[in-house]
């Protein structure tokens, strides 16, 4: 693994060469060696809510991308999300928990009893745990089990400003009284930890670490082929949006905000890529406002549409910054995107794109407006929202520090991008293959700095390795 996860750098006693040391050559075939014996691999259990794609792909990415050599890693959540076959299909081990769900309940309990069994009998390492349910039973878990790591993931608060208040003050005092039991804090954006101050994280503990998304399929600019693929021509502007149609992307938001562009501007067509149980609403709400908005339904290749794109718009309530988004800066393409959570460390006004107010569809609108009338700047700020997404990673180590921070994607390059490709000659379409982790893999979020810090330090220090199964080594670091 690289530098910034924990793997042994070189000159440690352990004797392990690091990621910044090339490995060195067999002298004979493995096959003529005598049999290696199988060494003890490090335990990882991330507990996560739901695991479906756009709000989960980090996680799965990282769990993808972690060293199976090295470490063994398990996931556990809500049963249902469309993100366990591919888990699966990666040799991630996966448990759907039975009764497991996103609302708190009295089965919570129930599911909390399943998650200490299951600590218990697989005796983990480290738990990772993601979201505001699963971080608060996956923690309680761990404690109970005394797990020596615990990381929780600051994806973004479950109470902010656009939530149902009834859940307010019970979800506070779950991160009051869980944040002590996790060690480390990884968060997706400086906001991130900023905002958890108070109730979630102490700041001392929170850092930003890169963040896991698939950039190496997607074009670095406009994609006429992607254009094709949605049927709309390439003279026509096209102002478009990514993910799941469901409450929390306010998709009828969207829909409101098409209906107040095309009143400035009539020749504009608009498209929502993906499915969702709003799709209904979502026609009906244009059928009344007299504005066409395409839908395509299910689209597991995405992130290659939105090269076809003209304007890119997320009008969600609760984006921490979002995988939709990294991915249409990464292909170049104008953004507006509301300031919530974390968005504004990825969109700088006016630089990378630009900001509209939240549950403001006229803002956006206006935004939206303003880019599609000034296509020389938006074109730049695309590119340099290019440059951002692609270009070398900054961490963020604390809420306190002022370093600038750059998110960081999973492409090998940090070489400087130059010219724009014309839109004549744009890298064709072709179905994205099955993801095969790139080897180094820059994994994320799910999986931070220092995160490993307590058990491999352990390891230095010539303490055993936590068993597979039986009781826990004494002199292990416990939490």
């Amino acid at each position: 693994m690289l530098y910034g996860t924990l793997a042994p750098r070189p000159g440690r006693p352990d004797g392990t060469a690091g990621s910044g040391t090339a490995a060195l050559p067999r002298v004979a075939p493995v096959e003529a060696l005598p049999p290696a014996p199988l060494l003890p691999r490090i335990k990882v259990l991330h507990v996560i809510t739901r695991f479906w794609a756009g709000t989960s792909d980090g996680t799965l990415l990282a769990a993808e991308g972690t060293d199976p050599d090295r470490y063994e890693v398990w996931v556990a959540g809500v049963p249902g999300g469309d993100l366990w076959e591919p888990a699966r299909a990666a040799g991630v081990r996966t448990l759907e928990t039975p009764g497991f769900r996103h609302a708190l309940g009295p089965a919570d309990v129930l599911v909390l009893g399943r998650l200490v069994r299951l600590i218990r009998r697989e005796r983990f390492t480290v738990v990772h745990t993601h979201s505001a349910k699963g971080g608060s039973l996956g923690r309680i878990a761990a404690r109970l089990c005394r797990t020596p790591v615990v990381a929780h993931t600051l994806h973004g608060l479950t109470f902010h400003p656009y939530t149902a208040r009834p859940g307010h003050p019970v979800h506070r005092g779950l991160e009051r009284v869980t944040r002590r039991l996790a060690r480390r804090f990884p968060a997706i954006a400086p906001r991130a930890t900023r905002a958890a101050a108070e109730t979630a994280a102490p700041p001392h503990r929170g850092e930003v670490p890169r963040s896991a998304v698939r950039l190496r399929d997607l074009p670095e600019t406009f994609d006429p082929a992607a254009r094709a693929l949605l049927g709309v021509p390439g003279t026509t502007a096209l102002v478009g949006t990514v993910g799941r149609l469901d409450a929390r992307n306010t998709p009828l938001a969207f829909v409101r905000v098409a209906a107040a562009i095309r009143a400035e501007h009539p020749d504009t067509a608009f498209v929502m890529i993906g499915d969702g149980p709003l799709a209904g609403e979502v026609r009906r709400l244009a059928a009344d406002l007299g504005v066409e908005v395409g839908l395509t339904g299910p689209c597991p290749d995405a992130g290659r549409l939105v090269a076809g794109l003209d304007v890119f718009v997320t009008t969600s309530l609760h984006e921490g910054p979002g995988r939709a988004l990294t991915e249409a800066l990464a292909t170049a393409r104008p953004v507006v995107a509301t300031a919530v959570h974390g968005v504004p460390d990825l969109v700088e006004h006016g630089a990378t794109g630009l900001l509209a107010a939240p549950a403001d569809p006229g803002s956006a609108a206006r935004a939206v407006g303003w880019l599609l009338d000034h296509p020389r700047e938006a074109a730049e700020m695309g590119r340099q929202g290019r440059r951002r997404v692609r270009g070398p990673f900054t961490p963020m180590t604390s809420c306190t520090t002022g370093t600038p921070f750059t998110p960081e994607t999973s492409v090998t390059t940090g070489a400087p991008l130059t010219s724009e490709t014309p839109v004549t000659t744009g890298t064709p379409y072709t179905p994205k293959a099955p993801f095969a982790p790139e080897a180094p893999f820059t994994h994320g979020t799910a999986l931070a700095p220092g995160l490993l810090r307590g058990a491999v330090g352990a390891r230095r220090r010539g303490l055993p390795d936590r068993p597979a199964t039986g009781r826990v080594p004494e002199g292990v670091p416990r939490h």
